[in-house]
């Protein structure tokens, strides 16, 4: 079983719990060039609010490091809570929590989000 395979089985798994406890979820996704990230209703049919390093106020720099994802986490945050969403459920799509995801978390919840 491929590493890809292996996160894709492990993101399943917390998707379905999420989808059981039926709070909004904040999903990542990261390349080695960009970071990705979106609040989804809990069952995942609307997408409430988007954010990557694709954004036009974000793509200056280098896209792929830290500090681009605690952008990104702080541009969610903000487009989520004037959406009217205060609380989400992480999904980090069976990427591990430390470096890039776990800076977006980070300063998303600097930024107000609750998880």
């Amino acid at each position: 079983m491929s590493a890809n395979n292996e996160r894709l089985r492990r993101a399943r798994k917390v998707r379905m719990k999420i989808r059981k406890l039926g709070t909004d979820r904040l999903c990542v996704h990261r390349t080695p060039r960009h970071m990705y990230a979106q609040v989804t209703t809990a069952d995942g049919s609307k997408v409430i609010a988007t954010a990557s390093t694709l954004d036009k106020e974000l793509r200056q720099g280098a896209t792929g490091n830290v500090e681009a994802a605690k952008k990104v986490g702080q541009l969610i945050a903000e487009r989520a809570k004037a959406a009217g969403v205060e609380s989400v459920a992480f999904d980090r799509s069976g990427y591990r929590y430390h470096g890039r995801v776990q800076a977006l978390a980070d300063a998303a919840r600097e930024a107000g989000l609750q998880f």
